[in-house]
């Protein structure tokens, strides 16, 4: 068991814990959460021994290896599989000492240390490596691609696949989706499911954080408390908790009223379109989590855009790609779109598909290489991708950037922002006081992030390409930058791998594939078993076939054949085995159907405690106990509906893999 008593923690003058007390037993997956700055990497640094406490104690299992990702981005020459491989620190040392054991032509410790290669799994490391590598989105053959080769981020997903390759007892995670994409992410919540050690996490994605781990630690008022069950239980109790303080009360209403304006504008839209309903589901469960961020200190919001020329941009069979060396490389071909204001587009899509090239396309950073490009008259484009955070003025403080943006856009009889309404714009995205006028160079990820976002807030875009905006953001800035853009006139283009704010922002999914941009047929629900289909059949394709194989395939067809005469007794036969089929989908079809009438009661029971709890007349004390009995049949109804529809979603995997089963006898 890992546990800290009366942890007192400082980081310089500042106080970051203060007689905290954690258990966390093995086996347990918990995340820990809190605001940027609460001292959530500090604890990890505590934990790993580089930081001492000031006061309490720190007790781990001897015997425990612990794994975590290294804070400096690795480099060198090292093959990337040798490099992942490093991971296992007890391989490596075996390994080394069997080869000084074959030097010395010591037959007796050769035995016993390739007995011990074996039990730790030494002879399928390197496979262990490459699929570490391939799920986290590295290409076949580039296994043996030095490190130095890679991008910084690429580096990243190396070191992650090094800190997986321990088998550690404890792993601790510090934002380990950051540089990752959507596909990378989904294979990863798998992995850590099935990982049985001790998990420590670190996330701003709610999504990720409901899928890996079963208590949430959050980090506050310099202590540390533990809320049973995944991130979004964790907002409700602390919903709970919020609405009992009479000081929150009156905010936490206009959260609440805010997010139901905007499911109320999209209800009147909304289609029985699987995605449409996908987000009107989001949107009502933004109304739950709204109260649990009240005290966020971000604010703000998109200022209606000064044109909106309709269409805003088009596409018309464009060709997108690269030249090299070889000859020109085409990523995506016979591209044609059309943007509106008010369109939300996500882009879904296998790593190195051509997302972040659409983007740029859109963006006017590159050119097709045929086809058109036509943006419409007045269109300003926010853009945000990483390289936009790098591209900030180190030595400029918030404030400086921003005023040198508004010089740049001054208009003839327009009367500039005053220092005080910059200010206060900086303010909403948590550069207050002092903050807005230091220098930005020794600013956090996070804190960088929110400037560039802040200077493309503030330059009234009417179409927004976003590319992985929520990397280094906390989750109170991920709801406040959700909650923007609901109110965004608009029009937006995303790539994200944070999925709420993908269900809560879009509702369009177009998939790039195959260097197509078409829609996404299914709902985001539905994208990680397209994804799985995708690698199951690309795993199972097989090469060509050879010249001489065509007589020979012919001959076999031709001998599998039936004769005229065996055609009517082939015929009811098939019959006879499509009644069969039908007879034993029958109960799982039986139950499926069953189960959606269960969500579909639950659903609106949900619906009714929701509108319950909207009235204002519950929170005075006299209604107290009633607002108590509520918010008790809430977390029920809610316990249950999660839980029925996770079983609806395991029979209907279920049934579709019957039915795949049964597919060639019908």
């Amino acid at each position: 068991m890992l546990e800290l008593a009366g942890i007192t923690l400082r980081r310089g003058p500042k106080l970051l814990l203060e007689g905290a007390d954690l258990r966390v037993h093995a086996g347990q997956r918990v995340g820990l959460t809190g605001a940027n700055g609460c001292g959530k990497s500090s604890l990890f640094a505590l934990l790993r021994g580089e930081l001492q406490p000031d006061a309490g104690v720190v007790t781990l299992p001897p015997d425990w290896r612990m794994a975590h990702v290294a804070q400096q981005t690795p480099g060198g020459e090292r093959a990337a599989l040798e490099f992942v491989m490093d991971g296992d620190t007890e391989l490596r040392e075996v390994q080394h000492r069997l080869a000084a054991a074959e030097a010395a032509d010591d037959g007796v410790t050769q035995a016993a240390l390739h007995g011990r290669l074996e039990a730790i799994g030494g002879y399928t490391a390197e496979s262990r490596a490459a699929r570490l590598l391939h799920g986290l989105g590295f290409a076949v053959g580039d296994e043996r691609r030095a490190v130095s080769s890679y991008s910084g981020g690429w580096r990243m997903r190396l070191a992650l696949a090094q800190a997986l390759m321990c088998r550690s007892d404890l792993l601790l995670l510090d934002e380990p989706t950051n540089h990752l994409d959507l596909d990378a992410v989904i294979w990863l919540e798998g992995w850590l499911r099935a990982y049985p050690g001790t998990l420590l996490l670190i996330s701003h994605d709610r999504d990720f954080l409901d899928a890996v781990v079963e208590r949430i630690c959050h980090v506050e008022r310099r202590g540390l408390k533990v809320y049973a069950g995944g991130y979004s239980a964790f907002e409700r109790q602390r919903t709970e908790h919020l609405a009992q303080q009479q000081a929150a009360h009156e905010r936490q209403r206009r959260e609440v009223a805010h997010m139901r304006a905007f499911v109320d504008r999209f209800r009147a839209k909304a289609t029985k379109a699987r995605q449409a309903q996908s987000r009107l589901k989001a949107l009502e469960r933004m109304e739950l989590i709204a109260p649990a961020h009240v005290d966020s200190p971000f604010r703000f919001s998109f200022r209606p855009p000064q044109a909106q020329p309709d269409p805003l941009l088009r596409l018309e069979d464009v060709r997108a790609g690269y030249a090299t060396a070889q000859g020109e490389t085409t990523v995506l071909a016979d591209v044609g779109m059309s943007l509106r204001p008010e369109d939300r587009i996500a882009l879904l899509g296998p790593n190195g598909a051509g997302k972040s090239t659409l983007i740029k396309l859109l963006a006017g950073l590159i050119a097709p290489r045929r086809g058109r490009r036509e943006a419409g008259q007045g269109l300003v484009i926010g853009y945000f991708a990483q390289h936009q955070v790098d591209q900030l003025d180190p030595d400029a403080s918030p404030l400086r950037h921003l005023e040198r943006l508004q010089a740049q856009a001054e208009q003839p009889g327009v009367k500039p922002a005053t220092e005080q309404q910059l200010r206060d714009f900086l303010g909403g995205f948590g550069f207050q006081g002092e903050r807005a006028t230091e220098p930005v160079a020794p600013f956090s990820g996070g804190e960088k992030a929110r400037l560039a976002l802040a200077l493309i807030v503030w330059q009234r875009p009417n179409l927004l390409l976003l590319d992985e905006p929520t990397n280094h953001l906390d989750l109170d800035m991920r709801l406040a930058l959700s909650e923007a853009l609901l109110g965004f006139e608009g029009a937006l283009v995303l790539v994200s791998h944070d999925r709420h704010l993908l269900r809560v922002t879009c509702d369009t999914l177009l998939l790039v594939d195959g260097g197509r941009a078409e829609p996404f047929a299914g709902s985001l629900d539905d994208y990680p078993a397209w994804l799985a289909a995708r690698n199951k059949a690309q795993a199972r394709a097989t090469p060509a076939a050879r010249p001489d194989d065509g007589p020979r395939a012919s001959a076999e067809q031709a001998a599998e054949t039936p004769s005229n005469g065996d055609a009517a007794a082939s015929r009811k036969d098939q019959r006879r085995r499509e009644a069969a089929q039908r007879a034993r989908l029958q109960p799982a079809r039986r139950r499926v159907q069953a189960l959606e009438g269960e969500v579909e009661r639950l659903s609106h029971a949900c619906s009714a405690l929701e509108a319950a709890l909207a009235d204002p007349a519950l929170y005075t004390d006299d209604a107290k106990p009633r607002l108590l009995t509520l918010i008790a049949d809430k977390q029920r109804i809610d316990a249950e509906l999660a839980q029925a529809e996770a079983d609806w979603l395991e029979a209907a995997a279920a049934l579709e893999a019957l039915e795949a089963l049964e597919a060639p006898e019908a």
